[in-house]
C-alpha cells in the first residue's frame, strides 16, 4: 500500500542523476554482475513502511550516489583539469544545487519508509537509508529476485496501490495495524501439526503416546483423544487401514489388562475408542471421514469424559 502524500513517488532517477557503486555483497574480484533487461531509468513506483517490507531476501546491495553536473566542464570537454582550489569551489557550488537523490534520502530516513523501484519488466528493488554510524547514513539500493511477486508477504507488486484507493485506511486511523503480511488463501502445510512417519520410530512413538495416555484414563481423557485423532487422520490420509485396526486391538488388550482399582470410565473409553477405530478401518465413508473426530464417550461417572 503506497502513500500518495509523497508527491515525489512517481519521479524517475536517470543515469545522469545517480551513480551506483559496486555490489556491496560481492567479494573483491568476483566480477561485474550483469543486469539483464534493465530500463534506462529507475522508476519509483511507490513507498512502503520499513516494518511492512521487513528484511527481504535480495540479490545484491548497491550504494547510490548523486552526480554533480558541472556545465563548464561539459562545455570545455573532459580533457581539461581543474586546480585543487577550483575543484573545491566547484564541489561547494554543487552542494548548493537541489538534488533529487539528497531529497529522497532525507525523506526516507525521516519517514522510516523505503521506495520501491522498477528496474525492468517484472523486476523490482528498493531504495532505503542505511546508517553507517550515528552521524552518517547512505542511500542504498537492494535488488530483489526478478518476478512479479518477489516478496510473498506483499503479494504481486502490480496489485499494490495508494492508500487513497482503499475503501478504508488499511493501517487504521491511528496506524495501529497493517495490511501485511497478506494471508494466503490456502493454509500452508507448515502452519499445521503434520504427522510424519518416514521412519518406523516415528510411528512407534505416536502409538506409545496413545497407550501411555490410555493407562492414565480418565485423567488424560482429553490428551488421549487428541493423540488418537491425530493418528487416525494421518492413517486415513495415507490409506493405512491396517494401522487403525492394529491400534484398536492394542486398546482392547489394554482394556483387559486394567487392574481392579482402575476407574470404571477407563474401560468404557477404551472400548469406545477401539470400536470407532475398527469402523474407520473398514473404509466406510460414514466412519472414515477425514474431517470427523472420535469424541469421548459420555458416562455417568464423575471422573469420565463427560462434557468434553
Amino acid at each position: 500500500v503506497f502513500d500518495r502524500e509523497y508527491k515525489v513517488a512517481y519521479d524517475r532517477l536517470s543515469p545522469s542523476q545517480v551513480k551506483m557503486t559496486h555490489n556491496c555483497d560481492r567479494p573483491p574480484g568476483a566480477g561485474v554482475m550483469e543486469l539483464p533487461n534493465c530500463i534506462p531509468d529507475l522508476e519509483i513506483v511507490g513507498f512502503i513502511e520499513i516494518g511492512d517490507i521487513s528484511s527481504p531476501p535480495v540479490m545484491s546491495r548497491h550504494l547510490v550516489l548523486p552526480i554533480a553536473v558541472n556545465k563548464e566542464v561539459d562545455d570545455v570537454g573532459p580533457g581539461t583539469t581543474e586546480e585543487p582550489e577550483e575543484e573545491t569551489s566547484a564541489n561547494q557550488q554543487a552542494g548548493k544545487v537541489p538534488n533529487f537523490c539528497v531529497l529522497l534520502h532525507g525523506s526516507l530516513k525521516v519517514e522510516g519508509m523505503v521506495a520501491l523501484v522498477q528496474l525492468g519488466p517484472e523486476w523490482y528493488g528498493m531504495l532505503y537509508s542505511q546508517a553507517d554510524s550515528k552521524k552518517k547514513s547512505n542511500l542504498m539500493m537492494s535488488l530483489f529476485e526478478p518476478g512479479p511477486e518477489p516478496l510473498p508477504w506483499l503479494g504481486k507488486v502490480s496489485q499494490l496501490g495508494p492508500i487513497s484507493d482503499a475503501a478504508e485506511n488499511p493501517y487504521g486511523e491511528d496506524d495501529s495495524k497493517s495490511p501485511f503480511p497478506l494471508q494466503p488463501k490456502v493454509k500452508r502445510s507448515y502452519a499445521q501439526n503434520v504427522t510424519v512417519w518416514i521412519k518406523a520410530s516415528g510411528l512407534q512413538t505416536d502409538v506409545q503416546k496413545i497407550l501411555r495416555n490410555a493407562r492414565k484414563l480418565p485423567e488424560k481423557t482429553q490428551t488421549f483423544y487428541k493423540e488418537l485423532n491425530r493418528l487416525r487422520k494421518a492413517a486415513l490420509a495415507f490409506g493405512f487401514w491396517e494401522l487403525l485396526k492394529g491400534v484398536a486391538e492394542l486398546l482392547e488388550r489394554e482394556c483387559t489388562l486394567l487392574p481392579d482399582t482402575a476407574h470404571p470410565d477407563a474401560a468404557f473409553q477404551l472400548s469406545h475408542a477401539a470400536k470407532q477405530l475398527k469402523l474407520a478401518s473398514t473404509g466406510d465413508s460414514q466412519y472414515a471421514a477425514f474431517d470427523q473426530n472420535i469424541n469421548p464417550m459420555h458416562t455417568d461417572f464423575s471422573g469420565g469424559g463427560a462434557g468434553m
